[in-house]
């Protein structure tokens, strides 16, 4: 099929005079002089091959062409606009897909209050969230498969990356309910030196898997791991079965299962990062409106 050669502008001129069916009030409507407004319909009329208009003295009239070319002119002009209002939208952030990526354990903290702020916004943006472990937010960014991470303790060597941090928390001992320490309220992270411990893989969160190992260097021991799970909510179930203690953020309090205790540790100053990530070349305006909420 040929593509058409029909300037929007000849098309406008037809569909206002078409509505109007008198030129004086379509040229004014349309904030030109009659004549220009002749001379489109006429070469309008000359790529149809046929006349739009019936013209007589005191009347104008849709022609029977002129009656078949109306809807898709309409169709058109109003396709156009509304193709440049979604444009506009999309490139000043206000409208798109936005792609996340967020820890699970997150969901317990700070993921639902910042998109709630976002979507409170952004009401036209479609949030597309991915569960995935720190390791793989990372990739992802990197792959462009994702827009935005949120995640724990983010690496420190990743200068294609800018992260901000959006909440720290101490972490607590997970422990069996029946477990000897869990008549304390709070432990020192030395007592947890004879037990087995469940951890998640270091390959799914590095940092956060060093963290709680040097928290039990610190206290003069290494962990024995038992047993590992990529979630904290298996963390949790394994625990409770009895497997093993863990050290875990204190937003993992919110999983309840009554074969585990929670436990405050000492020090207390031993805390866990939460941050934002993005890609430090990413031109989306998206993603600029998603950081701003976090101001």
């Amino acid at each position: 099929m040929d593509r058409p050669e029909l300037p929007l502008a000849q098309l406008h001129a037809f569909v206002v005079l078409a509505e109007e069916l008198h030129f004086g009030h379509a040229a004014t409507r349309l904030g030109i002089a009659q004549p220009p407004l002749s001379q489109q319909i006429r070469r309008l009329e000359e790529k149809v091959g046929h006349a739009l208009f019936d013209r007589a003295p005191g009347r104008v009239a849709l022609t029977p062409a002129g009656r078949e070319l109306l809807p898709a002119a309409r169709n058109v002009l109003a396709g156009l606009a509304d193709g440049l209002a979604a444009a506009r939208a999309v490139g000043s952030g206000l409208a798109g897909s936005l792609r996340i990526g967020f820890a699970a354990s997150l969901a317990l903290t700070v993921l639902p209050g910042l998109l709630r702020t976002y979507r409170d916004r952004f009401s036209d943006v479609h949030l597309d969230i991915h569960e995935m472990t720190t390791a793989p937010q990372i990739a992802a960014l990197h792959e462009r498969s994702i827009d935005i991470g949120l995640l724990r303790e983010p690496p420190a060597d990743e200068p294609e990356l800018g992260f901000k941090t959006v909440l720290t928390e101490p972490f607590v001992a997970v422990l069996p309910s029946a477990h000897p320490l869990a008549a304390h309220r709070t432990i020192r992270v030395e007592q947890l030196a004879g037990s087995p411990f469940v951890l998640l893989p270091r390959a799914v969160g590095p940092r956060l898997h060093d963290r709680i190992i040097d928290l039990c260097a610190e206290a003069g021991f290494t962990p024995q791991v038992a047993q590992r799970a990529v979630e904290w909510q298996t963390v949790c179930a394994l625990v409770g079965a009895g497997l093993g203690v863990s050290l875990a953020p204190e937003s993992i309090r919110r999983i309840r299962l009554e074969e585990v205790a929670f436990r405050t540790i000492t020090p207390a100053t031993a805390r866990t990062r939460v941050a934002v990530a993005w890609r430090v070349d990413d031109q989306n305006p998206l993603v600029a409106r998603f950081l701003a909420t976090l101001a």
